[in-house]
């Protein structure tokens, strides 16, 4: 049967005003603050811009509850591509949206974010390219452009911007915080496992403080060419931005290499505070940018695969079955023995799924156990029931909202519908 693409538009329309999706006019837009005292401390953007965040008050009994959400983005580990940062959202509020929209883990309406909808929600905006861990000022000397001869420097201040943030909340009730998240996605994601313990240094001794990390549990591994081409990433990133006395001591003083202390996989174990994992097992990203980097396929063979995972070859479907398995390695320890921790590592080929509706709590999102993340992530939190979860391999899970090499859920289903 022809499918006509103006019914599955209007399909699409009509699924999106359900009780499960925002409609556009629904959707709940937050303005921009800045922060304005960040400049006594030196705490700017990478183009010398105020640091920024979205706050939605919070309501009702969760009042004196508090979300904090690290916005991701990547990271810059030279200073051509940080200065590259600093002309655009990725490293200037200049360049940024001035609201934005909350959604998923930061929404407002009960039956879209049921544990959280009614918490201080705050969206940290990502300006500095080291996961707000860095500290410093640097330059590359002199720049020569026509007959004009000058000196190229910028600020890498994460770590300030981190604080300044911090201190611009606690007046505003995070300092009476009962209950409080620490949360992130992707790069923001790796800031959760670097920020977490210190995040609960600010907080009343009494409340109750936890932290989870969406799509940020990168892994030291090697490429597909044997290059360890993500820790060289990292060690560069934090000698140029002075990251290395922000790295948890406990971490650096146990024989690990500083580069090894920014890789969830060795600090989280030294993380006092409870934590959650939230990640797939063959992370987009990390599929695309630290197993498969483009200067480690330089032809392309990869390029049918990256797109679509049915494509794949035998070998290459052998190759991120053992990424899945070197996660799984990794975290072992966090699986068997944390008391106070959460796992949701599911087979999709995904990234980031706690700031979109669709995968965070929706009529089709993924699941494990019949349990979608959002129901996941509230039994941990509120100590319902244990929250540990590891989806079986690649292909089994039919619950995945992918990336690569399928429609979303959403779009099939209006299909199916139709025929």
């Amino acid at each position: 049967m022809e499918v006509n693409p103006i019914l599955v538009l209007a399909l699409l329309g009509l699924l999106a005003c359900t009780p499960w999706f925002a409609c556009s006019d629904q959707r709940l837009l937050v303005p921009m603050t800045l922060v304005r005292n960040a400049s006594a401390t030196g705490a700017y953007c990478l183009d010398g811009s105020l640091p920024a965040y979205h706050l939605d008050r919070g309501f009702g009994a969760g009042a004196r509850s508090w979300l904090l959400q690290f916005e991701g983005g990547g990271w810059c580990n030279d200073l051509e591509s940080c200065m590259d940062r600093a002309k655009s959202r990725r490293g200037s509020t200049d360049y940024m949206s001035k609201v934005e929209v909350f959604s998923g883990i930061l929404s407002n309406n009960a039956s879209l974010n049921p544990d959280f909808y009614n918490w201080n929600r705050v969206k940290l905006r990502y300006c500095d390219g080291a996961s707000f861990a860095g500290d410093s000022k640097f330059s590359n000397g002199v720049k020569h452009l026509a007959n004009f001869t000058f000196t190229v420097s910028t600020n890498a201040p994460g770590q300030r911007i981190w604080k300044a943030i911090i201190l611009d909340l606690l007046p505003k009730g995070l300092g009476r915080a009962e209950k409080a998240l620490l949360s992130g996605c992707s790069a923001g994601g790796l800031a959760t496992f670097l920020h977490c313990d210190n995040f609960t240094s600010y907080l009343p001794r009494n409340a109750d403080v936890k932290c989870l990390s969406d799509a940020g549990f990168f892994l030291d591994i090697q490429d597909i060419s044997l290059n360890s081409s993500i820790r060289t990433f990292y060690e560069d990133l934090i000698s140029l931005q002075g990251v290395e006395q922000n790295l948890d001591k406990n971490c650096t003083s146990s024989g690990y290499l500083p580069e090894q202390c920014f890789f969830p996989q060795y600090a989280l174990k030294y993380i006092q505070t409870p934590f959650f994992v939230l990640n797939s097992a063959y992370d987009v990203y990390q599929f695309h940018h630290i197993l498969v980097p483009p200067t480690a396929d330089p032809h392309g063979k990869w390029n049918r695969c990256k797109l679509d995972p049915e494509a794949c070859s035998p070998d290459e479907i052998n190759i991120l079955q053992g990424f899945r398995k070197d996660m799984l390695a990794v975290l072992r320890e966090f699986l068997e023995y944390s008391r106070t921790g959460g796992l949701f590592i599911n087979s999709c080929f995904a990234h980031c799924q706690s700031e979109s509706q669709d995968t965070w709590f929706a009529v089709d999102s993924p699941r494990m156990h019949n349990k979608t993340i959002a129901e996941a992530v509230g039994d941990w939190y509120f100590g319902r029931r244990v929250s540990k979860e590891i989806d079986c391999a690649y292909p089994c899970d039919s619950t995945c909202h992918n990336l690569i090499g399928q429609a979303p859920n959403n779009i099939q289903h209006a299909i199916r519908t139709l025929e």
